[in-house]
């Protein structure tokens, strides 16, 4: 499968970098449990995450995979049941260790987030307009018609006609799709050096999702922000994101380029994502061939690799259900944790299975 050509210019020149040549986010062995009447839940194993200025990264798998909660973390939203470690580095800062007070500037005014579902994120009581203008003088001192003017020019900034208008609505008074772009505006408003996108798609009919998808992209090459693109469909990101970190179970099982995610697939989770996505070249009358079983739970997750109750290729005692998989580099800037990666590749085995043959 050949992945798409992507348009996303991978950095701005007026775009702060992290100083000393780290990581604009940089996420370390980060491990998320949340605490529960039915025993702890492990929702984050031991995650490993960078993003760059200008980078559009998108976090890939199933529904439970720990993609939400990881992006979560980096704001301290989480709630009070769960308990984070590790590092999260921001430009060189330690998230973990900073104050409230710190957290509150940095959320909304260096790091954004766009919601899954903008009907709840957005208050319906108050003017779409007004919610603009109360994040940007949270995080600068303008004065409220400045503000206004603002939301005005970011409300046309991403599509939504009649801005001048528009601003003094409710979100009932918007579609499913101005309310996602209401929410991108939002976003942007304070010029932040990275937006987390947690599933910006999620109920938007087809073309909505690509108008979305595509302004979210011409943003990102315009402006220089870094983006992190949470989804579970891989088949929205070939023509987005420059690289892909696809998580099962808490981990990160495979990560690397778009291209060399989709040409050289290296782990057995990646390729059943891969080849249950309808293709435009093969037969339309061919069934989808889905991922058998389920996500485990994670309050007693497997041992060994999560993935090989499900797996086709799991071998046998003191192997993948005993023996946990480490990361290695099957090629550059792309790592994969399994323990049958290489055998796999070499006979070509995943690649049949992502090319439907």
């Amino acid at each position: 499968m050949t992945s798409t050509t992507n348009d996303v210019a991978p950095s701005a020149p007026d775009v702060p970098s992290a100083p000393g040549g780290e990581h604009l986010l940089d996420i370390r062995d980060l491990e998320v449990t949340f605490t529960t009447e039915d025993g702890p839940v492990q929702a984050v194993r031991g995650v490993d995450l960078a993003v760059d200025a200008g980078e559009v990264l998108a976090v890939v798998g199933e529904s439970g995979s720990g993609k939400s909660v990881t992006a979560m973390s980096v704001l301290g939203l989480l709630p009070p049941s769960a308990e984070r470690r590790g590092r999260i580095l921001w430009r060189g800062e330690d998230l973990l260790q900073s104050a409230e007070r710190r957290l509150r500037e940095v959320r909304g005014g260096e790091i954004a987030v766009i919601f899954q579902d903008p009907l709840t994120a957005l208050n319906p009581v108050y003017r779409v307009g007004d919610q603009i203008v109360e994040m940007i003088r949270a995080h600068e001192k303008v004065s409220k018609a400045a503000a206004r003017a603002r939301a005005v020019e970011m409300l046309d900034k991403v599509g939504i006609p009649q801005p001048e208008r528009r601003v003094d609505q409710y979100t009932h008074e918007f579609s499913g799709g101005m309310r996602q772009r209401a929410m991108i505006a939002m976003a942007l408003a304070c010029n932040p050096q990275l937006v987390i996108a947690d599933e910006p798609t999620t109920a938007l009919d087809v073309t909505v999702q690509a108008q979305v998808l595509e302004l979210m992209a011409e943003l990102a090459s315009e402006t220089g922000t870094a983006i992190v693109l949470i989804t579970h469909d891989l088949g929205v990101v070939a023509g987005m994101a420059r690289n892909v970190s696809v998580m099962y179970a808490g981990r990160i099982v495979e990560s690397g380029t778009v291209d060399e995610i989709f040409d050289g697939t290296s782990h057995p989770y990646t390729a059943g994502l891969l080849g249950s996505l309808p293709r435009l070249d093969g037969d339309v009358d061919a069934p989808l061939v889905p991922i058998g079983g389920q996500p485990p739970s994670m309050l007693h997750p497997p041992e060994g690799c999560a993935f090989h109750p499900r797996c086709r290729w799991a071998s046998g005692p003191a192997g993948c259900d005993s023996v946990l998989p480490p990361s290695i580099e099957v090629a550059q800037d792309h790592r994969a944790a399994c323990l049958r990666t290489e055998e796999l590749r070499a006979a070509g085995t995943l690649h049949r299975l992502v090319e439907g043959v």
